[in-house]
């Protein structure tokens, strides 16, 4: 499984809650710090230790431990045998749209997805991704308008994605006030799709530093080593339509706007 690098490190609290955060000049008191790839090869090499099923999840969902004698890391894992088919999304895909979610944060350098990778578990192949420990009560809808400002990359990476189920509960807010995207078994089909709550930036201008790095990625999509990371994970077409939503934005350099039929998702929450 090949990992993008980051520069985030990752924090063991003493409750086997993890926290993550940008700041690597900041000593913790508590706890061992981890880089992100230490936590990715962690989740990748250890043994999985089913706690239990989350609840009110359409798929089997799992909250794990990835342990070994010095680290005790919570995770989400979603075994591919628990996905429920779908009419419109590709059987047993699922958890390959999660881990490319986290590839495409990752490459665009906006970090918005906890790291997730593709293994072998207890149920088979699936999905895990690192754990954000954060209160279930607060979510999109209960977020101060200052701190959905700092939610614009995330109405480009979803459009992007072609996500279609942006719901206000798959924003976090970890307990040191980071925001955090999950849950994108839904996203990369090859039709227009895009489901979010995020829509208050729509048709604004595109600001240039995000821009920038839009372009940095579409560029690099054609390079062999990003680009066989996306290939491994969605089939030609998806990748194609990837691409020409990357370049409708290039193009329009605005905010997408919603589409034509519903573009909420059911719940909101």
């Amino acid at each position: 499984m090949r990992t993008a690098t980051s520069a985030r490190n990752v924090t063991d609290i003493a409750t086997n809650s993890i926290a993550m955060t940008d700041a690597q000049d900041t000593e913790q008191p508590q706890g061992v710090a981890l880089t992100a790839d230490e936590v990715l090869t962690l989740m990748a090499e250890s043994e999985l230790d089913l706690e239990g099923l989350m609840p009110h999840g359409s798929n089997y969902t799992f909250l794990a431990y990835a342990q070994t004698e010095q680290h005790k890391l919570p995770v989400i894992y979603k075994p591919i045998r628990g996905e429920q088919p779908l009419w419109d999304f590709p059987t047993g895909t699922l958890a390959l749209r999660e881990v490319c979610a986290y590839q495409l944060s990752e490459a665009l350098g906006w970090n918005f997805v906890p790291p997730t990778i593709l293994r072998d578990g207890p149920h088979g192949p699936g999905s895990v991704q690192f754990y954000v420990h954060c209160d279930p009560e607060v979510h999109y809808f209960t977020l101060e308008d200052s701190e959905k400002e700092s939610l614009r990359p995330a109405a480009l990476f979803d459009f992007i994605a072609n996500n279609a189920d942006r719901k206000g509960g798959h924003v976090l807010k970890a307990e040191d006030n980071r925001l955090w995207l999950i849950d994108h078994g839904l996203c990369f089909h090859h039709e227009y799709k895009l489901r979010s709550v995020i829509w208050e930036f729509a048709e604004q201008p595109i600001e240039p530093e995000r821009l920038a790095a839009i372009s940095e990625f579409r560029t690099k999509l054609e390079d062999t080593a990003l680009r066989e990371i996306f290939e491994d994970l969605l089939n030609t077409v998806e990748m194609n339509a990837m691409k020409a939503r990357i370049d409708d934005l290039l193009s329009t350099k605005q905010y997408p706007a919603p589409g034509p039929g519903r573009h909420y998702p059911w719940p909101p929450v």
